[in-house]
């Protein structure tokens, strides 16, 4: 009878044992398990919840507008433009246009007043001498240019070229002009003042790099 109830205590602290044994091997699985299936959750929220890093944007360089006044111009003539701004730091093409307009009309006028005092200033020997053995011409037939320049329309660079110091830009010259030409008696011989005509010229201007004088000559003449 005793015997009988010390087996089954015994029998009943084994199944005690082995039950707390399989507790605890249960909690070891299952605990070990759900801390590895909860831990990418986590590193995921954080790897959400965190900004995306994105290189910085490299700014596109600026790309400087071609000035108006290189429209059209042939690569070879807008390097002798570069090459005769580097020897004259003061160069400046669109002041340079400004002055050409300023020298066109002054010269043709000139011309037709027979101003020979303007043209010796804005013209180098050849062209000049050109100019004025027209004048003489004229003169010794009684003859008087009665013109005016009504508009220039447009003014481009034509060629350009800087050989040994002395540059030269060629400039297309694009204008209205009514010509008349009257006799000795003031009577109109051609022409008319009504009617405007377009002329287009080529003038070529000149001027030493190492010279102090800044002015640019007129050194060649030629229809457009």
């Amino acid at each position: 009878m005793f015997d009988d109830r010390i087996d089954a205590v015994l029998e009943i602290v084994l199944l005690a044992m082995v039950a707390a044994f399989l507790g605890l091997r249960l909690y070891s699985v299952l605990g070990r398990r759900a801390e590895h299936e909860e831990e990418p959750a986590v590193q995921r929220f954080e790897q959400d919840d965190k900004p995306a890093i994105r290189p910085a944007a490299v700014p596109t360089p600026a790309v400087a507008p071609r000035p108006a006044e290189l429209e059209g111009v042939m690569p070879a003539v807008e390097r002798a433009l570069r090459d005769i701004a580097a020897a004259d730091s003061k160069f400046n093409l669109a002041q340079f246009l400004e002055g050409a307009r300023g020298a066109y009309r002054m010269i043709l006028e000139a011309f037709w007043k027979a101003d020979r005092e303007t043209l010796r200033e804005l013209c180098d020997d050849d062209v000049y001498a050109g100019f004025v053995a027209a004048i003489d011409a004229r003169e010794a037939a009684g003859e008087t240019l009665d013109n005016t320049l009504i508009r220039i329309e447009e003014i481009r660079v034509h060629s350009a070229v800087l050989d040994r110091g002395t540059a030269r830009i060629a400039l297309l010259f694009v204008a209205d002009i009514a010509t008349v030409t009257r006799d000795k008696d003031g009577t109109v011989i051609a022409g008319s003042l009504d009617d405007a005509l377009e002329s287009r010229d080529v003038w070529t201007f000149s001027r030493n790099m190492a010279s102090r004088d800044p002015n640019w000559l007129l050194d060649e003449t030629d229809e457009g």
